[in-house]
């Protein structure tokens, strides 16, 4: 891996002991699911079987033949994966099975081929924003969430960008912490729920629009109450990432754990992505940092490139991670509030300048990291970026 120097849903990595527990936890329920729970499809509440019948081999759950491919320590191919998402976001699937192939997934890495079929089945299901946009052109910051929290970099990052003249399709949620983009977006004084005219005069007027996930996902809500019940990170949360509402061609994207840096992005180059930029940094962030050199995979054309951003090489300051949080959701939208309105000379700033950057290089508005930071820190010394943050809560109301 080359070091970049200036030229261009907390979760660690799984232990073996974890492993092999949540391995054996999966067989258990995967038993369950095949020998003694009944069999319901939620789109036909008419048909049922009873427990002992459920299971049988003359009477297969939807998701029985790759339940048994994944205990067998097989993998998905594209299509196989598509078929058992299919079966999952149609409702046809039982929970009980749902949970079995979430839990057998989560105790390896899934390929690519699992996540591309997946991914394609979310997206032919998406609740879609038609923009009028040109797609290659549109970005999206959406990222898996799951790292140590820190203020709203990505929400920050992406009106500061709008603001240097990139189109962004921000998708985003609320959190569990009470101050994910949704909420901090909201306590700003912007309209999350609008509908679409909303939305699309949010895009012309800012360069920016907010689209909830809760509104555009409604496939995923059969998958919902099994991912509360497991209580883990399972591929679901990789998916959401990779399907942006708008369609969008461009992204950054951080993930929670550095083993999904290449993954995610292969899965990004055989979907098509124009280009994208994933990351995950060496003090466990899914953003880049500025307290530790950020692990990066660069798709364009088809093709991935790895590397390393180095933040000293680009003239930012060190800063720890504990110095990037905040107490409370006020905190969060006042430090957000404060770095558009040029007002923040912390850490939070040289933070919000790189990862506005990366979606500066990912739009192709500027070829490198260092145009793109000094870009930045243009658009927020003028009052640009103060500027599109009014003309998106306006917009959001109408």
């Amino acid at each position: 891996m080359r070091r970049l120097t200036g030229s261009v849903f907390d979760v660690v990595p799984v232990s073996d002991e974890p492993a092999v527990h949540l391995w054996e936890c999966s067989i258990a329920l995967v038993r369950s699911t095949m020998g003694r729970m009944p069999h319901t499809h939620s789109n036909d509440p008419r048909r049922s079987v009873s427990p002992s019948e459920f299971g049988r081999p003359d009477h297969p759950g939807d998701l029985t033949p790759f339940l048994k491919q994944l205990i067998a320590g097989e993998k998905l191919s594209e299509s196989e994966s598509r078929s058992a998402f299919e079966g999952i976001m149609t409702g046809a699937a039982h929970e009980s099975e749902i949970g079995a192939l979430l839990a057998l997934l989560a105790t390896r890495l899934p390929t690519v081929d699992e996540l591309v079929g997946a991914a394609t089945v979310m997206r032919e299901k998406v609740d879609r924003l038609e923009t009028g946009v040109d797609p290659d052109q549109l970005l999206d910051t959406a990222g898996t969430g799951g790292a140590p929290k820190t203020f709203n970099v990505s929400t920050a990052a992406a009106i500061v960008a709008a603001a240097a003249g990139v189109k962004v399709a921000k998708h985003g949620n609320r959190s569990r912490t009470g101050r994910g983009s949704a909420e901090v977006l909201e306590r700003l004084g912007v309209d999350v729920d609008a509908g679409r005219p909303a939305q699309l005069r949010c895009l012309e007027s800012a360069g920016v629009a907010f689209c909830f996930a809760i509104h555009h996902h409604p496939a995923a809500k059969h998958a919902m109450p099994v991912r509360k019940a497991l209580g883990f990170p399972t591929i679901f949360n990789l998916l959401g990432p990779l399907t942006s509402p708008a369609g969008a061609g461009r992204q950054i994207m951080g993930v929670y754990d550095d083993r999904f840096v290449r993954l995610v992005a292969e899965t990004h180059a055989r979907l098509g992505t124009v280009r994208a930029l994933v990351f995950h940094s060496g003090d466990g962030l899914d953003e880049c940092s500025i307290g530790a050199p950020t692990h990066v995979a660069d798709v364009s054309n088809g093709e991935v490139t790895e590397y390393e951003i180095d933040p000293a090489a680009l003239g930012l300051r060190h800063a720890t991670v504990e110095s990037l949080q905040v107490r409370d959701l006020d905190h969060a939208a006042t430090l957000v509030l404060d770095l558009l309105q040029n007002r923040e000379r912390g850490p939070a700033l040289d933070m919000t300048l790189l990862n506005a950057a990366a979606a500066i290089v990912a739009a192709g508005v500027e070829d490198s990291f260092e145009q793109g930071i000094g870009r930045a820190r243009e658009v927020i010394g003028s009052g640009a970026a103060a500027a599109t943050l009014a003309a998106l809560i306006k917009a959001s109301h109408g």
